[in-house]
């Protein structure tokens, strides 16, 4: 009689179902493996073959000693082994988001499948994809790969896999049980997008059909006791490891800034840029609240400094749509002077080169949907104090920093500790349709981190309702079948299937591509000629949409 376990255990993840189901469908007389049928026999046999294979070519690992998360590797990884479900937390500059992934490697994890380790933005994944692929001596694509929207840099060989958290989720609907991974590092989970929080629910549902699966969630030290009680075990909470973060002092500047007739925002960002530049060397981050501000505050900053004498800085762009090859520009480091102006991509997980000082404006554009316009709207708004608190920590990575903080010590202290989860400030309509089409738990039951509002529940049901997802009942239609197959919006993926009854797919395609994307007039830098040239073929005068 053969050990079941520990036989599908010898086989790659994503066969291990399957293989089971045939082998327990098997009459009694022919469950002994010299008595399996042949096309049975030759699965586990390739299956088993690639797992050791994949073992036996491991790449070899070692950790930068410098790093706080190398000294507690032996910790994380005996909890690892032990517990189905770790939480690692630390603040910034502890190197858990790059050596986590090999340290699992190093358990013989990613040899029965992938080591899936999400990040809340592209920008992010990519870079991390990169870095641990050169901190492996390999190459990228290869046993390290990425995956983000519209680009999939993976392969057959891959063992590691980065992506953004909605990559992982669209993958739930062709691989329910998310067959294709042995381990799952849930990373930046403190940043509570909707993603995230809808993962970790689902991840709830999964882990008891998935013995074998483990993860980690990483998150900021403050929230990291919400993350073990979410993953309990009866009464006992997920082990929390704490990986103190390499940060060094930070000096804090209040430079409070109001808008007056003759100066803005951008003179403010100027002054401080000289002030950095007056006290020594190094280069100088700035967080404004999105793309169109970075662009005004270059021109501003270009400008300022062509009238001064002396120092003319670098003055470079980071933002989350921006190419590849212009985000790496920030990452390479120079031998001038910089500024860097970045959205609030530069909060967490990558570490910009020479960074000394940071200037705060104390502003995002946060995303929130209206009730009485049924849309979700991007608002600039003040942002919480440990959005301001991961801020100041991107200068006090490598040496000693400033923080010049465009607001005054009274107003921080009024702001909000933490920033609203997404779930408690987004149409749940998209979560919704998910949730039926993979015949979860109704929202009221899932089991949310912070559960929606009722108001936003009875919203999301309505709007389902009127595009034909749902019935009277609440019960998945056939048309919400084919609606939750499309990775968009569902009001826009009720536009597409219209299109298809009544012919006009092809000039709809162009205007729900529009609609998914952020404003396509945005254009790289350095091709702002050619991205004209591509938009004109678009422009109709007739047309309310372009």
């Amino acid at each position: 009689m053969i050990d079941l376990n520990a036989l599908l255990e010898s086989c790659m993840s994503r066969d291990a179902a399957a293989i089971g189901r045939a082998l327990r469908d098997l009459p009694p007389g022919q469950r002994a493996p010299d008595k399996w049928p042949a096309k049975l026999a030759e699965r586990v046999a390739a299956s088993q073959a690639k797992v050791a294979a994949r073992r036996a070519s491991a790449p070899k690992i070692e950790y930068p000693e410098e790093l706080p998360v190398s000294a507690r590797r032996d910790e994380i990884a005996a909890a690892l082994q032990a517990h189905q479900v770790i939480i690692v937390c630390g603040e910034t500059g502890s190197g858990k988001t790059t050596q986590l992934p090999k340290l699992c490697l190093e358990l013989g994890r990613g040899a029965r499948g992938l080591i899936g380790h999400t990040q809340p933005r592209r920008i992010a994944a990519r870079a991390t994809a990169d870095r641990v692929a050169k901190e492996l001596n390999v190459s990228l694509g290869r046993e390290v790969g990425f995956a983000i929207r519209f680009t999939d840099r993976t392969s057959e060989d891959s063992r590691i896999k980065l992506m953004t958290d909605g990559i992982l989720l669209a993958e739930t609907q062709r691989d329910r049980w998310l067959a294709a991974y042995d381990t799952l590092i849930i990373d930046e989970a403190h940043e509570r997008s909707l993603n995230i929080d809808f993962l970790l629910g689902y991840l709830r549902e999964v882990l008891p059909r998935r013995p074998d699966l483990k993860v980690i969630v990483t998150s900021a030290t403050l929230d990291a006791e919400r993350f073990a009680n979410h993953f309990a075990q009866g009464d006992t909470p997920a082990p929390v490891i704490e990986v103190s973060g390499r940060l060094y002092p930070i000096e804090m500047r209040w430079r409070p800034f109001e808008a007056q007739k003759d100066r803005d925002l951008y003179d403010a960002v100027c002054d401080a840029v000289d002030e950095a530049f007056s006290t020594g060397p190094g280069d100088v981050l700035v967080f404004m609240p999105g793309e169109r501000e970075i662009r005004e505050g270059t021109e501003a900053l270009r400008k300022h400094h062509t009238r001064l004498a002396g120092v003319k800085p670098e003055v470079l762009a980071l933002y989350a749509r921006q190419s590849a090859q212009e985000q790496a520009r920030v990452f390479q480091g120079s031998n001038g002077r910089r500024v860097i102006l970045a959205t609030n991509v530069a909060e967490t997980s990558l570490t910009v080169p020479g960074i000394r000082y940071v200037i705060d404006t104390g502003l995002a554009r946060v995303k929130r949907y209206s009730y009485r316009n049924k849309v979700e709207q991007l608002q600039v708004e003040s942002i919480a104090q440990s959005a301001a608190k991961q801020r100041a920590g991107r200068c006090g990575r490598v040496s000693s920093g400033i923080c010049f903080r465009l607001y005054d010590e009274e107003d921080f202290n009024q702001r909000p500790a933490h920033t609203d989860p997404e779930i408690l400030r987004s149409s749940l309509a998209g979560v919704i349709l998910r949730m039926k089409s993979l015949s979860l738990a109704d929202v009221e039951e899932f089991p949310f981190i912070d559960r929606p509002a009722p108001r936003a529940i009875a919203d999301g049901y309505q709007l389902l309702q009127e595009l034909g997802a749902v019935d009277e009942a609440r019960d998945l239609t056939p048309l919400g079948r084919e609606l939750a197959k499309l990775p968009v919006d569902p009001r826009v993926a009720r536009m597409i299937l219209a299109a298809c009854d009544h012919g006009a797919l092809k000039e709809v395609l162009v205007i729900t591509a529009g609609l998914s994307v952020q404003d396509p007039r945005d254009r790289p830098e350095e091709r702002a000629g050619a991205a004209d040239q591509a938009h004109a073929k678009f422009a109709d005068e007739r047309s309310e949409f372009l």
